[in-house]
């Protein structure tokens, strides 16, 4: 690594703050970016009684109500196996991805008083609120995998890598969303309630409460459009790498999981990355206002 040649006055030559903006500049100031997610799980469960538990009260109770209310009226129980493991696997992933969009939207303007006082790559925010979102997630795997080996799992190098590929979809594009909607945040708070509202209609456009199979049945050919929705890729990943493992490879459910899973996840996540840099340059021609709006 060179170092910096100081000019004839011995100092360091003067840089464009640019060059310490950006996702770039998080990455070179990961002491501040560590700070910021120590303080906002800290912050979160200040005061409370139960403390981390509360992240896990939230998806707990979607799960028992799509468990019981959706399982049981639509008796998805009898067509899907271990119906528990392939509600949960989509839940985890899904609330990732809902959680980074949703927190990292309103992280600028919940942090108007650091934006405005301090000097550092305001994309810092929404990347902290993507990383306490992976912390809460890690648990949730726990409680997946032990379920999973209870119900016959044997893991496999690919369900590794179908789990890593979920997660990258779903942290990828929901930093995405939240650098597009943190700074339109900013000028119009309404984009939050957006998101919000979009937020609920992820968990039916997902293949979470309902397998692909029944899909595959409802709309034939049609049904390869249903994987244009990188959310319900990232969706069938989680469930390759659980779900699958404790069924019957023979069953009907597992035979309609589409083919090329794993290329087409890792397809999503090159096309993830892209949409991530567009984010972060329409970003940049955003945040040079937001101080003056806040």
């Amino acid at each position: 690594m060179s170092a910096v040649v100081p000019d004839e006055s011995g100092l360091p030559p003067l840089r464009p703050p640019a060059s310490e903006n950006g996702l770039i500049g998080v990455v070179r100031r990961r002491y501040l970016l560590k700070l910021l997610v120590t303080r906002e799980i800290s912050a979160r469960y200040q005061g409370t009684f139960l403390g981390l538990i509360w992240s896990y009260i939230n998806p707990l109770t979607q799960f028992c109500i799509y468990y019981f209310v959706v399982g049981f009226i639509f008796n998805l129980h009898a067509e899907i196996p271990n119906f528990a493991i392939h509600l949960f696997a989509g839940l985890t992933v899904v609330h990732f991805f809902t959680e980074t969009f949703g927190a990292g939207t309103r992280s600028i303007v919940r942090n108007r008083a650091l934006v405005v006082k301090m000097a550092m790559p305001r994309e810092m925010f929404p990347v902290a609120t993507m990383l306490v979102s992976l912390y809460h997630v890690v648990p949730q795997l726990v409680i997946l995998t032990i379920a999973s080996l209870l119900s016959g799992w044997t893991p496999e190098p690919v369900d590794f890598v179908a789990l890593l590929l979920g997660l990258l979809i779903c942290g990828t594009l929901g930093l995405a969303g939240a650098l597009f909607f943190s700074a339109a945040n900013v000028f119009f708070r309404d984009f939050g309630n957006i998101v919000s509202v979009f937020n609920n209609f992820v968990r039916w456009g997902v293949p979470m409460m309902y397998s692909y199979e029944m899909v595959d049945d409802r709309f034939g050919r049609f049904a390869q459009y249903y994987l244009y929705n990188p959310l319900a890729d990232a969706v069938l990943l989680f469930q390759r790498a659980f779900w699958v493992g404790t069924v019957d490879p023979g069953h009907k459910s597992v035979a309609a999981m589409p083919d090329h899973l794993l290329l087409n996840g890792a397809i999503i996540v090159g096309v993830s990355l892209l949409i991530l840099c567009v984010a972060q340059f329409v970003f940049s021609r955003l945040e040079n206002k937001i101080p003056e709006r806040l």
